[in-house]
């Protein structure tokens, strides 16, 4: 599939579990999988949303139906998001030169920063949902809202990380204006 297809096609698979054949990966195809991300979020945060309403059926605790959300959502994600900032906080946390917290964070291990992030950003999601006068609503907002991110990090004028990888492709590949 080439052109506009080929963007958000690529949105779901990077960002889902979703299998989706995209043959076109380019800077082009990245900028339009970014520009897409947040409607990606209609998709993890419909299931969550799902998962509440499901919880509120079965007279589910709005803690447990909320636990069990965030885990739809995590499991949906391949927990990408929960990975990637298990990293963050590893690698800032470290405290070590740039390149050294980048080497950190491409291990595939996971240290005490991460573990209390992690540990610390669940809580929230799932108390928050939790006391959501509207849950289902709100987890769907949350996993519009939560992919808005992708597009602003990669609008023009913010290179990657590092030279090779997922970020390359898509680093400065959207206009200031498509992140707005």
């Amino acid at each position: 599939m080439r052109g506009a297809g080929a963007g958000p096609r690529l949105a779901v698979t990077l960002l889902t579990v979703v299998p989706l054949r995209t043959p076109e990966v380019n800077r082009g195809t990245g900028r339009a999988a970014m520009l897409a991300a947040p409607l990606v979020g209609l998709i993890t945060g419909g299931a969550a949303a799902l998962v509440l309403l499901l919880g509120g059926a079965l007279d589910l605790s709005g803690l447990l139906a909320a636990a069990l959300a965030v885990g739809a959502a995590a499991v949906l994600t391949r927990a990408l998001h929960l990975d990637g900032l298990a990293d963050l906080a590893d690698g800032l946390g470290s405290g070590q030169p740039a390149e050294d917290a980048l080497a950190i964070m491409k291990r595939s291990d996971i240290g005490p920063f991460g573990v209390v992030t992690l540990l610390l950003v669940v809580l929230v999601q799932v108390a928050a949902l939790a006391s959501a006068p509207h849950a289902a609503v709100a987890a769907l907002i949350a996993g519009v809202t939560g992919r808005l991110a992708l597009p602003w990090a990669c609008r023009e004028g913010v290179p990657a990380a590092r030279p090779g990888g997922l970020g390359a492709l898509v680093a400065g590949t959207v206009p200031a204006r498509g992140a707005l």
